[in-house]
């Protein structure tokens, strides 16, 4: 199991995810896309990225957007798995 980490360490990895924020105590982000088809193929990627890392994000899609929660709820916070999340699901968003 990780360790939650620090609020510090928290902005500290937020200083290198731009497109995330902390919200109720989680990585968020939200992403618009042009349609539902597109919202959907983004969540299939985010999904066998998450089954890579062994890691599951809390996902919501309401047509054309897509909001993205991350946080360890074993670990009662934030951890370096959502931050690999994070940074994984950024480079969904590249390709």
């Amino acid at each position: 199991m990780s360790e939650a980490m620090s609020p510090n360490e928290v902005r500290g990895a937020l200083a290198d995810l731009p497109a995330w924020s902390l919200e109720n105590g989680k990585l968020h982000r939200e992403v618009k896309f042009r349609d539902f088809a597109e919202a959907l193929a983004f969540l299939v990627r985010v999904g066998i990225e998450a089954e890579k890392l062994g890691h599951h994000p809390e996902l919501g899609n309401v047509y054309s957007r897509v909001t993205i929660d991350l946080t360890s709820h074993d670990a009662g916070g934030v951890t370096d798995k959502d931050v690999s999340l994070a940074k994984a699901i950024d480079g969904v968003m590249d390709r």
